[in-house]
């Protein structure tokens, strides 16, 4: 059922081109990011706001009730106790498919700043997208000690029940990884392979030999790094380039 121009009050581009109508709702901060977290299987408040990272409580709820009125996105009751889950509409599942193409296309063009180096986001990103398959037999513990960043953060490597802690888990760490956040999210872009990261001392692997061979193995990648333009670490210029094409 298509979407009713009346339930379009946000302030738009007053034309009746269909690229104009569909940025006015897809193109509002933190929508796309929404309906990522939605598409990607998240479907709790607090499963989505933990996604954003950035976004406040009141913000994320004002977003979902406009994206509910405009037809994206539908509350349900939450099976498994109080509250609501949300869930995409049959509209919804078509715009969130912009999100693939979109992404492809960032990882391919665009390059990362400073600005966009957020060490909490790197450490969610590496958590959600362990693949509990590649992961050890038996549970290993990755500390994370992160070059410029206070914050010290555990990986425990659990098949069973993988977690990210920002305290102690009190497990013993098997294995302890030093790096900068740059190298490290550029690994996981898959701009950059981890021995590289290893050769260059981007990334410095501390403890249980067989927990560090098998980090190639566990380092998860994103969805987007089929698409990402090779680089290197230049030691002399001290800066990560893109190879040539």
């Amino acid at each position: 059922m298509p979407i009713a121009a009346q339930n379009l009050r946000m302030s738009g581009y007053g034309q009746f081109c269909p690229v104009a109508r569909a940025s006015e709702i897809f193109a509002e901060r933190w929508t796309p990011l929404i309906l990522r977290e939605i598409r990607a299987g998240n479907h709790h408040f607090s499963e989505i706001l933990k996604g954003l990272h950035r976004a406040s409580p009141s913000v994320l709820g004002q977003r979902l009730r406009s994206l509910e009125r405009l037809g994206v996105v539908e509350s349900r009751p939450n099976p498994s106790g109080r509250g609501s889950t949300y869930h995409l509409t049959e509209a919804g599942v078509q715009l969130a498919a912009i999100i693939e193409p979109l992404g492809a296309w960032g990882q391919r063009w665009l390059e990362i700043g400073p600005e966009h180096m957020d060490p909490d986001v790197l450490m969610w990103k590496l958590f959600k997208h362990l693949d509990a398959s590649r992961l050890p037999v038996r549970r290993r513990v990755a500390r994370f000690e992160l070059d410029g960043v206070r914050r010290r953060y555990w990986l425990v490597l659990s098949r069973d029940d993988p977690d990210l802690c920002y305290s102690d888990p009190g497990f013993g760490d098997d294995l302890v990884v030093h790096a900068t956040v740059e190298a490290l999210i550029r690994v996981y872009l898959g701009q950059l392979p981890l021995a590289e990261a290893v050769r260059c001392g981007q990334v410095r692997l501390d403890g249980s030999g067989e927990l560090a061979r098998g980090m190639t193995e566990w380092f998860p990648r994103s969805g987007f790094a089929p698409h990402a333009r090779p680089m290197s670490y230049d030691v002399s210029k001290k800066s990560f380039v893109m190879q040539p094409a």
